[in-house]
């Protein structure tokens, strides 16, 4: 600078780094805090201070770092990346050679050892299943052994079919005059609770688990399996609580013939 030349802000700002380095000695921290909070090397964040972006791998984590950096002290990020990209622009391009990094979150990405690892471990044990294949299916071939002729078949009895129990056979209730019913499957769920009027058919769902009827009047009520009717289900005016499943109803002693008139 010439002497008596006066250094005017307006015609050289300071750079980005600058501006960032300035926040961050504001807020009474260091490069390891910022450095801590956004996982970038301190190297890096050395480097934007100095406004020696060359030293990043390139323009994009040039943007990036100083986006994070921004984020990190509650700076007007996108502003300070506008400013970053026109100072980015002033510059002359360098031809450098590319460098990998690690990626600045390693908690996102495993590292490169560990997936290598683990490309190999998958590999030694596909060869360890194929070797252990091939001796356990493609062991040697023994001669056929001798086949002796099979002795005739005797003759036996034709089985007898057994009567099917109607596990799961319709059942239906039809109320011979008003009678009030509560029927419950296993789990206390209600399948129904109200009064049936005279001549009204209920029938109890198939999918029902071990159904159970309550009621006062069981003399009120008739009850059919598949359309075959069953005894009484308890005695008159008496309140009754027993199973009404096909197969808890087929083991109940078939209905008395009704009386010749």
């Amino acid at each position: 600078m010439v002497d008596g030349e006066v250094h005017d802000p307006g015609l050289f700002p300071p750079g980005v780094g600058e501006r960032l380095r300035v926040l961050r000695e504001q807020a009474g921290l260091d490069l390891n805090d910022i450095g801590t909070r956004t996982r970038i090397p301190v190297r890096h964040l050395a480097a934007i201070e100095r406004g020696d972006f060359a030293a990043l791998p390139s323009a994009t984590y040039s943007l990036g770092f100083t986006k994070a950096y921004a984020r990190a002290l509650g700076a007007d990020e996108n502003a300070l990346v506008h400013d970053l990209r026109d100072e980015l622009g002033r510059e002359q391009p360098e031809t450098r050679t590319t460098q990998v990094y690690e990626p600045a979150d390693p908690s996102r990405v495993p590292p490169r050892v560990l997936a290598w690892t683990a490309a190999i471990l998958a590999l030694l044990m596909a060869v360890g299943y194929g070797v252990w294949r091939s001796e356990w299916f493609d062991g040697p071939v023994l001669p056929a052994p001798a086949v002796s002729p099979a002795p005739a078949p005797r003759a036996t009895a034709p089985a007898v079919p057994t009567a099917a129990t109607p596990s799961n056979g319709e059942v239906v209730l039809t109320a011979s005059a008003p009678v009030w019913v509560r029927i419950t499957d296993a789990g206390g769920a209600k399948l129904i609770e109200r009064e049936l009027a005279a001549g009204e058919h209920y029938a109890v769902p198939r999918d029902a688990r071990d159904p159970k009827i309550l009621t006062g009047r069981a003399e009120s009520l008739t009850v059919t399996v598949d359309g075959r009717p069953v005894a009484p289900l308890g005695p008159p005016a008496t309140t009754v609580t027993t199973g009404i499943s096909a197969a808890a109803l087929a083991a109940r002693p078939p209905a008395p013939p009704a009386s010749a008139q």
